[in-house]
């Protein structure tokens, strides 16, 4: 039972985490630094894991925020080379648990001073693992799910792409709705969608 649902203890675990970390963060952000705890609308997650919160203050958050990310890269590590063997081509089976695990180590040192580099090479990787499965999913007659990984790919290059503008002054919201997809499309790939959808392994 414990093997069966570790992606979704995984996630929960990290949630909590997030919930402890975000209700210790002191205050402040890019937006204004005299802003009293976590705003979500002003707030990054990356906010979380500074030694000193965005006001001049130590900030608490950091090690519940960096254990959070822990277990959420390590849950999502867990999917990519789980459902890797549900992918009938071998190449892209090989892609999708090599680069889904290796983004997750990049995943996790965003929480790290290494955060800018990692956050991009974290987010490249994620990307075309997300590609690779919405390709197989398109062959499949899981209609809900073709709608679902467009809509997640859609969003995660529109959040990319307002970071890009400039113009970050919605980018803490759509990163938080960027977030929250994709948790919410693995859990739905992870127990709504079966080997047999996709066909003979090992093509």
């Amino acid at each position: 039972m414990l093997k069966k649902h570790l992606i979704l203890i995984g996630i929960l675990i990290s949630l909590a985490l997030f919930g402890v970390s975000v209700s210790l963060y002191p205050g402040g952000s890019m937006f204004d630094k005299n802003s009293v705890g976590f705003l979500w609308t002003q707030n990054f997650i990356s906010n979380l894991f500074g030694e000193k919160a965005f006001n001049g203050a130590p900030n608490p958050s950091r090690y519940w925020g960096m254990a959070a990310m822990f277990f959420l890269s390590a849950a999502l590590a867990v999917f990519f080379i789980n459902y890797a063997k549900r992918i009938p081509h071998r190449g892209s089976s090989n892609v999708i648990k090599y680069l889904g695990a290796g983004g997750m180590i990049a995943t996790f040192l965003i929480a790290t001073p290494l955060h800018d580099i990692m956050a991009t090479v974290a987010s490249t990787l994620f990307l075309v693992c997300l590609f690779y499965i919405t390709v197989f999913i398109y062959k499949t007659r899981l209609h809900v799910f073709k709608v679902l990984c467009s809509l997640c790919m859609l969003i995660f290059y529109y959040t990319l792409y307002i970071y890009g503008s400039g113009d970050v002054s919605t980018l803490p919201i759509w990163q938080k709705i960027n977030f929250g997809g994709m948790i919410l499309l693995v859990l739905g790939l992870e127990y709504f969608t079966k080997p047999e959808d996709f066909g003979s392994v090992g093509k």
